[in-house]
């Protein structure tokens, strides 16, 4: 995995060149969107715009994923078109919930509705929108029912961090509060290796229990990647300045955090099963040494926990929401999972200056 944090210097000289007017790729930045906010803010403040040019950047990489997803276990139709599905991995995924595949195709338009619409916003407001088409390189999977197309991130090496479970149910612990807290994994497993959430080809179709591995590590792939949404929009919205881009972002984020419910109760359905290529093992969550409210699979709505202040009443929030750093801690959480692996050093480069710029924004400063 290539390091995501340069130092001064190199990011310095990062700005600088895409400043000029180049892409991080060397691609004349005229066409491809690729455009540092320091020059291309419009009529938009440079910190409101780079907060919508790094959502839009993420959303890109969002719709990434969940096409693929789609492709496989989804329902490709006129309005989420690629692939033909896989009749063996889409029964896995149902074993999950009977309407994984609805559920899948919708959320699939929903992102493709968001990376659409920030860009646009974008433009009509005279700023640099976002392309990452020169990177679209990673192989994806060759099983039966995917497009075969170059890929922007990687689902089939993933590493999960399923602490979000247990926090979400602690009345106790607050990130945002006591940062250095931790939380248990729901799955240790899936923190400890690379792992595949969708099949790579037609041999991972078999032995039965490892594509319910499979479908089962793309159950709890869904809700990591939504509850990130689910709080990285809140988080950049006390950075904003204009009320309308406020209202963007208070319009997309309650959307990320109905996605992060949906997949929260279909991860918790997930079979119990040790997959004996790898030995990863997928714990019944309602027994020990699990079980209790710390685990409980119908607890899917966050509990009251400290906010603001331990001196104040508990309240049932998303968490964190602290803005300090946001857009690179989300950089880095995305990195950590493995789904950018095979990238180039050009893409993290690109991907870290739109996120020190988003981070960079301060609200109420029309100037930045």
């Amino acid at each position: 995995m290539k390091p995501i944090l340069r130092d001064s210097k190199n990011r310095a000289n990062r700005r600088s060149f895409i400043k000029r007017g180049l892409a991080a790729a060397g691609v004349a930045a005229a066409g491809s969107g690729l455009l540092a906010s320091e020059d291309h803010s419009g009529r938009l403040t440079k910190g409101d715009a780079a907060i919508l040019r790094f959502l839009a950047a993420a959303e890109i990489l969002e719709t990434d994923f969940w096409v693929q997803y789609n492709e496989l276990g989804g329902i490709p139709d006129s309005e989420v078109p690629g692939g033909s599905g896989n009749p063996v991995y889409t029964a896995k995924l149902q074993n999950l919930d009977g309407d994984m595949p609805q559920y899948i195709h919708d959320n699939t338009e929903d992102e493709f509705t968001h990376q659409n619409f920030l860009n646009a916003y974008l433009a009509s407001k005279g700023a640099g929108t976002v392309s990452l088409e020169q990177f679209r390189t990673l192989p994806g999977s060759i099983a039966t029912g995917s497009s075969g197309k170059p890929r922007l991130t990687n689902l089939m090496q993933l590493t999960l961090d399923t602490s979000w479970w247990t926090r979400y149910r602690s009345r106790a612990n607050n990130p945002d509060l006591d940062p250095g807290f931790v939380f248990p994994q729901a799955v240790p497993g899936l923190n400890n290796g690379q792992f595949p959430a969708i099949p790579r080809n037609d041999a991972d179709l078999s032995p039965d229990d490892h594509i319910q591995a499979i479908a089962n590590t793309a159950g709890f792939h869904m809700p990591t990647i939504e509850q990130g949404g689910n709080s990285l929009y809140p988080s950049l919205a006390q950075r904003v300045t204009h009320s309308e881009v406020l209202r963007i972002l208070l319009s997309i984020g309650p959307t990320e955090t109905a996605h992060f419910q949906t997949w929260h109760d279909k991860a918790g359905n997930a079979p119990p099963l040790t997959d004996p290529t790898n030995g990863l093992v997928f714990p019944d969550l309602n027994s020990s040494p699990f079980g209790g409210e710390d685990f409980q699979t119908n607890l899917i709505m966050p509990e009251p926990c400290p906010f603001l202040s331990p001196s104040l009443p508990v309240c049932s929030i998303i968490r964190p929401t602290e803005t300090k750093g946001a857009a690179m801690g989300a950089l880095k959480f995305l990195t950590a999972m493995g789904l950018f692996i095979g990238q180039s050093k050009a893409f993290f480069d690109l991907m870290q200056d739109l996120a020190q710029e988003a981070d960079n924004a301060k609200r109420g400063n029309n100037d930045d």
